[in-house]
Formats: structure tokens, sequence, C-alpha cells
């Protein structure tokens, strides 16, 4: 018995917004250079606010999903 298969297609960096901020994330956190575990958990909460909502809907749009302003 034949059975329908549906496959995934082939994972893409390019096409996953995580992948963008996690991008700019790591650079930000590269630049603050911080050595210690409690000064890098809080460089990380500085670093946060230079993610603006338009800019998280750019990476959306950027990887092709369709998105409503609000």
């Amino acid at each position: 018995m034949a059975q329908n298969c549906v496959f995934s297609p082939p994972y893409s960096p390019d096409l996953n917004p995580i992948e963008l901020a996690f991008s700019k994330l790591k650079k930000l956190l590269r630049v603050g250079a911080e050595r210690t575990v409690d000064k890098l958990w809080d460089l990380c909460g500085r670093v946060l606010g230079n993610f603006t909502p338009s800019e998280c809907l750019n990476y959306f749009s950027h990887c092709g999903y369709a998105t409503v302003n609000a």
C-alpha cells in the first residue's frame, strides 16, 4: 500500500528569521567582549533593546513570510 509522503524542504538559514536575529545578537555580544558569566548576562539584557519591532518584522519579510501591518 502506497503512503502519501510529504517531504520537508532542505533547511536554509537564509529562510529562517531567527538566524538573522541571532547573527545580530552574536555580533553585539562579540563587540561587548564581556568575559564573565554575570557580565555576559547583563550585556544580553542591554543589547536586546537594539532589536526594534520594525526590524524584527523586516526579518520575517526578508525570509518570505507574509506580514500584516497592525
